[in-house]
Formats: C-alpha cells, sequence, structure tokens
C-alpha cells in the first residue's frame, strides 16, 4: 500500500465514525466550527485576570499563531490539494466549506499554536487546552474538510510556533515597554478593585 493510499484510509476510517456512531456528528461540528469561540473566551478570561504571567502567556499565543499561519501559508505555496470532499466519494461532510488549498488546516495551526502556548506556561490546566486540539483537529477530518495530513502539518507548525514564541517573546523589550502601556492606559480606565483589610 503507498502512501497515497494509507493516508485515504486513515481519512476514510475518522470520516467514516459518524456513519457508524451518529452520536459522534454533532460533537465533531462542535468542535469543528464553535470551539474557536471557547478558545477566544478562554483568551479573554487569562487577559483580564490582569495577571502579568497570564497576559504574557496570551502575548506568546498570538504571536505563536501569526508564526504558524505564516509557516503554513509558505507550505501552501508548495503544496496544494482540495478538501477531501471535493476529491472523494461518498465523504461524510458535516459542514459547508468553500473549495480550496486544504493543505495546511488553519483551525489546527491555530488550536495547536495557542494551546501549546497555554501548557508551556500553564502546566495543569494546559493538557486540556492540548487534548481540545487534538479534538479539534480530528474533528476537521470526521466533517470531511481536511486529510490527516493537512492537520498533522498544522499541528507541527503550530507547535513549533509555540516554541519559538515562548522562548522569544519575553525576551523583547519593546513587549514588555508595550505591556507596561498598556496596563498604565487601563489602571485609569477599569482601576483595579483594593483589596478588603477586613476581615
Amino acid at each position: 500500500m503507498s502512501f497515497a493510499e494509507l493516508h485515504i484510509e486513515v481519512f476514510r476510517w475518522i470520516n467514516d465514525l459518524g456513519k457508524h456512531y451518529a452520536a459522534l456528528d454533532p460533537i465533531a461540528v462542535f468542535f469543528a466550527e464553535y470551539m474557536m469561540y471557547v478558545l477566544a473566551a478562554g483568551m479573554l478570561v487569562y487577559w483580564f485576570t490582569r495577571s502579568n504571567q497570564n497576559r504574557m502567556m496570551v502575548i506568546q499565543a498570538v504571536a505563536a499563531f501569526v508564526l504558524a499561519e505564516i509557516l503554513g501559508k509558505l507550505a501552501g505555496q508548495f503544496y496544494f490539494h482540495n478538501q477531501p470532499f471535493a476529491v472523494l466519494s461518498d465523504v461524510h461532510k458535516l459542514i459547508e466549506h468553500d473549495i480550496d488549498n486544504s493543505f495546511p488546516s488553519d483551525h489546527t495551526i491555530l488550536f495547536f499554536s495557542v494551546c501549546i502556548s497555554f501548557l508551556l506556561v500553564r502546566k495543569k490546566e494546559g493538557w486540556l487546552w492540548l487534548a481540545v486540539a487534538i479534538c479539534v483537529s480530528l474533528s476537521r477530518i470526521m466533517v470531511g474538510v481536511h486529510y490527516p495530513i493537512d492537520v498533522a502539518t498544522g499541528a507541527l507548525f503550530g507547535l513549533l510556533a509555540a516554541l519559538v514564541s515562548y522562548w522569544a517573546v519575553p525576551k523583547l523589550s519593546f513587549i514588555k515597554q508595550l505591556l507596561s502601556f498598556y496596563e498604565k492606559v487601563e489602571g485609569r480606565i477599569l482601576p483595579a478593585k483594593k483589596k478588603s483589610t477586613n476581615f
């Protein structure tokens, strides 16, 4: 069996899960389409805890996503294939999607770059975020819009970008200066509540 045949076999095995277990379909759709809103909400919560560590983590996550997305766009210039539903027959397609280059998966790039950035800083709940990233990646195959190679490459780019961002961003003095300036402005607009000294 060639790599291309094995690749399609793996896609079929994951994509066909919904045909055998219909209860998985709404779960796959939720992860594939709507989990990004949960991720955005999580980033906002971390940011507005006003913890310097959390805010630097969010900045690192955004920087990682930008870097990973650049890598993804460059990779897409060298390799191209349409979505499985546009090429293969009898694909279990659960969501609407334009036909374009599906390599690599942008959703996977987003979730792996951000969630691994969370894991590197906040290891306790970071593993939960990593599990979310894996579920989102698999869901993109289950709904029929990506091949395994799309999500595997997206995950790799997200991992590499998160590691680079985790190492590089805290060393950039202008990032610290911008964050300090933002916090001064925020403090004037939204003063932090003073902790009560009464017991």
